[in-house]
This record gives structure tokens, sequence and C-alpha cells, in this order.
């Protein structure tokens, strides 16, 4: 058992050229391949209830996630993140969270995840 307590990050999702309806397709399998990993929970980023009248219970942000790590477990989900980036043109994360911040290329997300295997943190 570990005395290490989860840290909660925001992860944006964007694509180059990809209409709302597809970044909201990616940002979901991004979510449900986050929820095969040992995180200890991911969701959709709520904005909170729907507008009246709409058939949702609750309104998400649109490229947004929510996930809550042990930090031991944060570069595994940073490979994890960079290796999805990867698998389709033009897309772009940014983490924001306790301690890191980060936007830019998979070059540099792999710069982070090589800092955070050494212990140390870049912001």
């Amino acid at each position: 058992m570990t005395t290490e307590e989860p840290i909660e990050f925001e992860i944006e999702v964007s694509a180059q050229d990809m209409t709302t309806e597809d970044l909201d397709q990616i940002t979901r399998n991004l979510l449900k391949e986050l929820r095969e990993t040992d995180v200890e929970s991911a969701r959709l980023l709520s904005v909170g209830a729907a507008p009246a009248g709409s058939k949702a219970g609750e309104s998400v942000t649109i490229g947004m996630l929510v996930i809550e790590v042990l930090p031991a477990v944060l570069p595994g989900v940073l490979g994890l993140v960079q290796g999805w980036i990867t698998r389709g043109q033009g897309r772009t994360v940014k983490f924001k969270g306790k301690g890191i911040e980060f936007e830019g290329p998979p070059e540099e997300l792999q710069k982070l995840l090589a800092s955070l295997k050494k212990g140390k943190r870049k912001k």
C-alpha cells in the first residue's frame, strides 16, 4: 500500500482540421485507453447540468478529460498519451495539474516523460 495521493490533471485534446464530432470521438477513444490503465479515475470534463429541455443529463467540454493518477503511474500514462498522439496526424494535448504543465509536440512530451522517469519535474 502506498501513501502517495493521486494527482488530478486536465488533458485538453486538439487536432488539426477536425470537426467537433471527430474531436469528441478521438477524445472518447483516449478516455477508453486511459481507463484501461492504472489511473485512479478518468472522465470527460463536466461543465454541469445540460440546458433545460436537452436530452443530455450533463454537459461536457469537448476535447477535455480529467484524470487522477498516482505519481508512480504518471510516466506510464504519459507514455500511453504519447503513443496515442503519434497514431493520429495533427494530434496534440495539453496537460495541466499539480506540478506539471505541458503543451507541445510528441517530441517534447518524450522529454517530459524522460525527466519524470529520472525523478525530476519540469514546468
